[in-house]
């Protein structure tokens, strides 16, 4: 699984802004000031706003006082949601991504012809449980602290 830059940005970015938002009692955030505060490029920031205001999870306000707001509440915000609008959807397999069997209506494998690798299942359940997890997070949680019970409470699922 290839959790990239644009995803662990874009979700440093939306924890900042939803913070900041709520102190400026829902006034929009400047993207320089979450650059400064996060220690990451405004012209990367610039971009992967663009593709959150594409998915609908910022809006944006031009002009004096200008800037960005979430587009719903925090707690309806999932973190999933924010990676997969700036990322490629989480894979854990390289499934589709050989060059083997390339050509209109040949299989996507792992391996030469097609085939599948011996640990396909094994990566592809993982990038499934990643994402349920993820899905399972909000922006909210992530500011709360919430998260060391929502991880204690995925390893006792997977023990029960």
């Amino acid at each position: 699984m290839r959790l990239s830059t644009k995803g662990r940005y874009a979700v440093m970015a939306m924890t900042d802004l939803a913070r900041r938002q709520g102190e400026a009692e829902g006034r929009a955030v400047a993207l320089a000031e979450i650059a400064a505060r996060q220690q990451i490029s405004l012209s990367y920031l610039e971009q992967l706003f663009a593709r959150l205001r594409r998915k609908g999870l910022v809006v944006s306000a031009r002009g004096p006082g200008g800037g960005y707001r979430l587009a719903r509440e925090a707690r309806d915000t999932a973190i999933a949601d924010i990676v997969l609008a700036v990322d490629e959807p989480l894979r854990a397999t390289r499934c589709g991504l050989s060059k083997a069997g390339v050509g209109k209506g040949a299989p996507k494998g792992c391996m030469a012809g097609g085939a599948q690798c011996l640990t396909h299942d094994l990566w592809e359940e993982m990038g499934r449980q990643i994402h349920g997890y993820l899905a399972s997070v909000s922006v909210a949680d992530v500011l709360e602290g919430k998260l060391s019970g929502k991880t204690r409470t995925t390893r006792e699922k997977a023990a029960a």
